[in-house]
Parts: structure tokens; sequence; C-alpha cells
């Protein structure tokens, strides 16, 4: 699992390195754009029900860190969905698998869903 620190938030966010990575390539350009956007994920089945959502602005520091040294391989057709979530007022929606799940191969399109 990688981890997204965000602000001065000392709980970093948890999530699958080929989704934080996908995450990273979209909130980077977005930011590097000085272009404000919410990121939302429900939480984990293991944890508190519910879901969080933060406010992403070029201000507010981020780190992206992963579990593995080798690099994600980037799925073209996930940018866009995230890119255009993320420029629409819903935001991204983040989902992703259990625990589980995460051990078997999993397409990275079927974990990111685009809020209405």
């Amino acid at each position: 699992m990688g981890l997204l620190y965000y602000g001065a938030e000392a709980q970093p966010i948890e999530m699958p390195d080929r989704i934080l990575a996908h995450v990273k390539v979209v909130a980077t350009t977005k930011l590097r754009r000085n272009e404000s956007f919410t990121m939302t994920w429900k939480h984990p089945d293991d944890g508190p029900a519910g879901r969080t959502s933060v406010w992403m602005q070029p201000a507010i520091p981020l780190r992206f860190v992963f579990a593995s040294a080798e690099p994600e391989t980037l799925d073209p057709d996930c940018l866009r969905t995230l890119a255009n979530a993320a420029a629409g007022s819903g935001g991204m929606m983040i989902e992703w698998a259990s625990e589980q799940e995460l051990r078997e191969p999993i397409d990275i399109r079927s974990q990111v869903a685009v809020a209405a």
C-alpha cells in the first residue's frame, strides 16, 4: 500500500500503489496549473464506515510514498477518467478493492469511479 501525506496531517492516506501512481500524475498536473479540486475516497472495509474528501490546492504540501521501488504502469484511459472527474464539480472519487482482492491482478479502470 502506498501513502499520500496531505498537508500537516500526520496520518497518511493509504491506497494501492497502482492507484496512487495515477492520482499522483493527475494531481501534480492540475496543481502545477494552479487548478484546485476535491478528491474523495471510501474508507476501507476493515476501518470505520464512511468516506473522506480533501480539497487539493497548490499551497498544501503533498508527499507520495510508494511501497514498491518499481514504477507502476499507467493506464491512459484511467488518467483521462481521473482528470475529467477532477475537472468536474464532483471531483475525483477514488475506490479500491479490499486487501484480499488487491493480491489478485485488477484492472485499474474498475477501481476508479467518476463522482456525479
